[in-house]
């Protein structure tokens, strides 16, 4: 009985040998799923007072900067064909350059532009007008002439390139830029 006991024994030994040998197989790398990568954010600063939180306002154009002019009034004006004289959108738009002008204290050149049609000293001429109507134009609402410069680039420097009415159209214009 002793010799069944210990041969039972023996074959328990052998079999939890065997069990825990199978189990110690190679282990296969088992994935952990991560978090997806989040961009960072931008840190917003907070100041509060009292109960009230205060948040920055969104950073916006440089004032009296090109952009800050485009985004307040928008830099251009439009001319008919052969004209320098200021139409009824042109002038609103002017009106909203003067007044961003007297806030920034900027000084501008005003550009005179035509369109291809036309000889080089006639289109040079014309975009001379049509600068110096914008600029008498600011002049009038209280802009000062010291602030203002003018150039024509008459067919020169187009906007737009190519021929017909609505390429024409574009690059009859007087362009304001911040100096």
């Amino acid at each position: 009985m002793l010799k069944k006991l210990i041969g039972a024994k023996y074959w328990m030994i052998i079999g939890a040998v065997l069990l825990v040998s199978a189990c110690a197989g190679k282990e296969e790398p088992v994935e952990t799923p991560t978090a997806p990568v989040e961009e960072e954010q931008p840190v917003v600063e907070q100041a509060q007072t009292g109960d009230v939180t205060v948040e920055p306002e969104d950073v916006g154009p440089v004032p009296g900067s090109q952009e800050d002019l485009d985004a307040t009034s928008g830099a251009l004006v439009y001319f008919g064909f052969d004209r320098y004289d200021l139409t009824a959108d042109a002038r609103s738009t002017l009106q909203a350059q003067a007044r961003w002008m007297m806030d920034t204290n900027a000084a501008v050149t005003v550009e005179g532009h035509c369109d291809e049609r036309g000889t080089r000293e006639y289109n040079l001429a014309l975009g001379d007008r049509r600068a110096n109507a914008v600029k008498n134009y600011l002049v009038a609402l209280g802009v000062s002439a010291s602030k203002i410069r003018t150039v024509s680039y008459g067919k020169e420097r187009p906007a737009v390139s190519g021929s017909g009415e609505s390429v024409w159209a574009q690059n009859r214009r007087g362009y304001t830029r911040v100096d």
